[in-house]
Parts: structure tokens; sequence; C-alpha cells
């Protein structure tokens, strides 16, 4: 399959607010970073579970039924999706940050405080507070920072090795920056975290909907996603191999089952939420046969039509991320626009890749203006903020701009992006 216009035509049918805002004004939307647009088939799939499965679980009744049935069937899209052992491995939670919350508090209990945590210079701090807050409470002696190459934006395994020594017990890294779209090269530090005997944990929010994620061919022990940046609602979930979840002490209360993922959920499951995810995972494999007249069954069927989806989405997304980069015809791309500084790789690499996503300073130009000016004359969404990653401080700046695309977007809103901050540079010079 190819994104052909016929085909994107197709995609972008599938979100209900891909061309034009709440208020009708036509758009394009490129801050997906900090949430994509919701595809109609997990809108459809929360609304339905919210009005015909709104009861609780473990009980005889049909709504009660629907909601268990909802939430097994929610599991089992991300089992899918991550190519994990099954649905008895996925954890859902409120927000990536709460599980990992969590799973530090299960973590910490088997530690005695002279072990060490090691990650990388570029992540969120959603996955940087959990290990700084076992410090503080005396459950390891330090959080280490491999920090990466400013003037590529890549970080180098090696770094990562010679971080780890004797006493390190984590190793946690992002799957990709959500500032600087550089990608980690997952299956070369998982291989140092057994090596090191540590466990390996993945924040694969911003990455997961970028490329096929495998959690077994990685090794990680644990991962965790966030729905609403996988064209679903807000909530999130951690996949957490078997033996962890049966072994590791999590905080629970004292009626909460006492194995399953279960005994990591923290009150009553949202029934939507799963059936929220269940219609995004099912929109993916969609894309991965948009022939077929039903949906695929789950496991080997729906894991083979992902992986189609994905080979698709990653060629395509670097078709955008060419024109990103380097333009197009007479149009110049974020290298070349006068005045602009771009953070991060200024390539897709050969052999990792690289994410959609591009963060960038206008000479001339205050971040939040700037944004607004895109909004307001070109019609362009465009967040500015530190995106709450620890990388802006890095390059001594308090913000930047970003721009994130996802397959949803076309060619013509890449190329916008790039007309309009060319217009605006030649305007300061």
């Amino acid at each position: 399959m190819k994104f052909d216009s016929k085909f994107m035509s197709k995609v972008r049918k599938q979100f209900p607010a891909v061309e034009a805002d709440p208020f009708g004004r036509r758009r394009a939307f490129l801050d997906n970073g900090a949430g994509t647009l919701v595809t109609k088939r997990s809108a459809d799939k929360e609304y339905d579970a919210r009005i015909d499965w709104s009861a609780n679980v473990g009980n005889e009744f049909p709504e009660s039924l629907g909601a268990e049935e909802t939430i097994l069937e929610g599991r089992s899209a991300v089992a899918d999706l991550l190519n994990a052992e099954g649905p008895g491995t996925i954890i859902s939670g409120e927000s990536a940050t709460s599980l990992l919350f969590s799973l530090s508090y299960a973590l910490g209990r088997e530690f005695s405080g002279t072990e060490n945590v090691v990650t990388t210079g570029y992540e969120h701090y959603t996955n940087i507070n959990p290990w700084m807050e076992m410090g503080s409470n005396g459950e390891i002696k330090e959080l280490r920072f491999a920090e990466f190459d400013r003037e590529t934006g890549k970080l180098d395994p090696n770094t990562i090795q010679e971080m780890v020594d004797g006493n390190t017990r984590i190793i946690t890294v992002t799957g990709a920056s959500n500032v600087l779209g550089s990608r980690t090269d997952l299956f070369e530090i998982g291989k140092i975290a057994k090596d090191a005997d540590a466990y390996f944990i993945v924040d694969g929010v911003h990455h997961v909907p970028h490329e096929l994620t495998d959690v077994r061919r990685i090794g990680c022990d644990f991962m965790v996603l966030s729905g609403y940046k996988l064209f679903s609602r807000h909530g999130s979930f951690m996949y957490a191999k078997s033996e962890h979840i049966r072994d590791l002490t999590p905080y629970r209360v004292i009626p909460a089952p006492k194995r399953g993922p279960e005994r990591w959920e923290w009150g009553t499951r949202d029934q939507a939420m799963f059936a929220a995810i269940s219609g995004a995972v099912e929109y993916l494999a969609w894309v991965g046969n948009p022939s077929a007249k039903r949906p695929p069954k789950e496991g080997k069927q729906r894991r083979t039509r992902l992986a189609a989806a994905f080979k698709t989405i990653e060629r395509y997304e670097k078709e955008l991320m060419d024109i990103a980069l380097n333009g197009k015809g007479k149009v110049p791309g974020l290298t070349e626009i006068p005045g602009l500084q771009l953070f991060g790789p200024r390539d897709v690499d050969k052999n990792l890749g690289r994410d959609p996503t591009f963060s960038f300073k206008l000479r001339g130009y205050s971040d939040k203006p700037l944004s607004k000016r895109l909004w307001e004359k070109y019609r362009l969404a465009i967040g500015a903020e530190d995106f709450f990653s620890r990388v802006p401080a890095l390059y001594n700046k308090k913000t930047m701009l970003r721009a994130t695309f996802v397959h949803y977007n076309s060619r013509a809103e890449v190329l916008a992006l790039l007309k309009a901050l060319n217009d605006l540079s030649i305007r300061k010079t």
C-alpha cells in the first residue's frame, strides 16, 4: 500500500477533525507530539462502551459482563500492537507518568539504596522524576544521565554502557526524543541491560505511533505508551513481563485482585478507555489492509496486519521527513531557512531512522508569539513550550517550537509549514 492521493484521502476520512478545527476553520494540525487527533473508530467504540457497558466488572448481568469483555479486548489489542505475550501482560493507568511512578514504587521495595539508575539525556520528565523520587526516598544512590551529541541530537549506546556498573539495577530510556526526534537504539541498549542484569524500561509514548514495536525482540521488562498519542483518548498502558507482574509488589488496596495486571491497577477500570484503544488498533490494522471487509482476528492475524501498516507508515513518514528537512522544488527545508535553528538530527539515520518531530527557533521571534502568528496567519497548529523535556534547558533555552507529523498529515501540510517559516524569516531579514 502506498500513500498516494487516493489512499491519503481514505486515511484522512478516518479522522473527523483532520481538515478543520472545532469552529470549522481549515487548518493543518502539526501538534501531534502533544496528542494526536482521534480516529472515528476509537471514538465510536468509546461511545458504545460508555453507553452499553457502564457497569463495574464482577457481576453476572449483561452490562458487567460486557465491561469485562471490553477490558479484555483492549488488553489484547495493546498486546498485539506490542507483540506482547498476551493480554495478561498489559496494565492500564491514568497516564504514563502514573504508571512509571507506580512501577518505581514496586521496584524501590526491592532495592537497598546502593543501586543506580541509568537513563538518557533527552528524556521526558515522565521518565526522570520517578527515579529521582527513588533517590529522595533513599531507595537508590544515583540517577545517571548518558548525554547525547548536541550537534547531531543522537545518542551513542556506548554512552549508556559507560554509565553502567555492578550497582546498576535499572536502565530506562525513551524510544525517541519527544523534542529532537532522535531514535534510541533499543536493541543495543537492551543487550547492555541484559548483560548488566538490570531491569530494562522503555518509554514508548512518543515513538510507538511511528514504528512497529516488538517488546519481545527488544527484550524490555516494561514499556509504557499513551492512548492519546496513538489516535485514541487519554489513558495509558504498560507492558510488563509476566514474572514481574507476579513477583513484584505494587501499591494496592487490600481487596484488589491478588494476581494478573489487575493487582497493579488503581481503582475501578474505565472500560471505555479499553474500547477506545481497541478502536485505534483496529484502525491501524485497517491501514495494513484497507480492502478487508472486517477487522482481523486478534493474535497472529492482527499482528500481521499491523506489521504491514507500519511498513507503509514508516515509508510515508520518511518521505514527509525528507521534505521537512530538505524542502521540495523551490521551497527550502528546515535545514536551509535563513535564521532557523533546528535542534536534533538533520537527516534520517540509515540504520535507526528518525521520528518526524522537529523543534526549532526562528531568529527575530519569541516562541509563543510565533506560534500565535503561525496559527492566525497561516492556520498551522504548532506548540511552543518546554514539552516536559530535559532537552530545552540543555541548549540554554526555556522553550522551543515543535512540529510533529504523523501519517495523516499530507505532503501539502509539510510544505505549508516550510513556506510560512520561510516567509516569516524573509520578513525579518
